[in-house]
């Protein structure tokens, strides 16, 4: 089975992203870019970070496509 080979794959993957997202991270401020819609008011907050979502989206898109390319070869 391949099982084994993916989840290893994956935790690799997956340690990868959250070094570069660490590193990164000081650099640019994921989470607090214009677009992120953020509501205070008195004890209620509110936050939806849509500029964010949108740009992990369109990498995550990318590196799908990037991927099954490689696969495909």
């Amino acid at each position: 089975m391949h099982i084994p080979k993916i989840m290893i794959v994956s935790g690799i993957a997956l340690v990868a992203i959250g070094l570069v997202w660490m590193l990164v991270g000081r650099f640019v401020p994921l989470g607090k870019l214009p677009g992120d819609i953020a509501i205070e008011k008195g004890s209620f907050k509110f936050y939806f970070p849509v500029a964010t979502c949108v740009i992990v989206s369109a990498a995550l898109s990318l590196i799908a496509f990037v991927v099954r390319w490689f696969m495909k070869e």
